[in-house]
């Protein structure tokens, strides 16, 4: 399994809002064809964290290939209103806000 975490900045008063714009997604067959196994989504004084676990490390290229589907298109358009890149200045795309991970433990 393959993780992911992106980091925005989201008004305090949005997660309502944002929860139920992902719940509508991913009541489609959109995660399905992102590969998208898991999709957590925390808020913290002011700040988004967006995770997902996905099947393998070719998640990211499964949702560059999904970009263009309008419901991926509608959904981030739909975002805008509630949540904003961490650095506008440095912002071109999602993989501009992913943490690195620099640690990892499971239980064996």
């Amino acid at each position: 399994m393959h993780s992911t975490l992106i980091v925005a900045r989201m008004a305090e008063h949005a997660a309502t809002d944002v929860a139920d714009l992902f719940r509508a997604f991913d009541d489609t067959e959109m995660p399905h064809r992102m590969g998208t196994r898991r999709r957590e989504l925390f808020a913290y004084r002011g700040l988004y964290f967006h995770l997902q676990d996905f099947d393998s490390a070719n998640g990211g290229e499964r949702i560059e290939d999904a970009k263009t589907d309008p419901r991926f298109v509608r959904i981030s358009d739909d975002l805008k209103p509630y949540v904003e890149a961490y650095d506008p200045a440095t912002w071109r795309s999602p993989a501009d806000a992913m943490a690195r991970r620099f640690y990892h433990w499971s239980a064996r």
